[in-house]
């Protein structure tokens, strides 16, 4: 298999990532850790590499449209965003069930 994801499809995957992890913390600010939106952000990340790289680098340039320096777009923005929503629902669940088992103090 030959990686093929240049410098402007990272930087794209990034841009996603963190556009992302931004909207992902500013949901869960009051509910969740701090860290939600990182998290988020480097799930997608992630899973676009993943996706872009092993699940779809099989395709010619010409299957997948718009391919963007080596970035198959539309997939990574269709299918990569579900683990950063896994990510977050689970990160969401812990800290709250951690936040409710806390010991009492008096």
């Amino acid at each position: 298999m030959e990686w093929d994801l240049g410098i402007g499809g990272i930087g794209l995957l990034a841009v996603l990532s963190l556009g992302f992890g931004a909207f992902a913390g500013a949901v869960l600010w009051s509910t969740a850790t701090r860290w939600s939106g990182l998290i988020a952000a480097v799930a997608m990340f992630g899973a676009g590499i993943l996706i872009s790289e092993v699940w779809f680098g099989w395709a010619t340039e010409e299957d997948l449209q718009p391919n963007i320096d080596g970035l198959s777009f539309e997939e990574v923005l269709l299918i990569g965003i579900l683990p950063g929503i896994v990510a977050v629902l689970v990160t969401r669940y812990l800290f709250r069930r951690h936040r409710h088992h806390r010991p009492i103090i008096h």
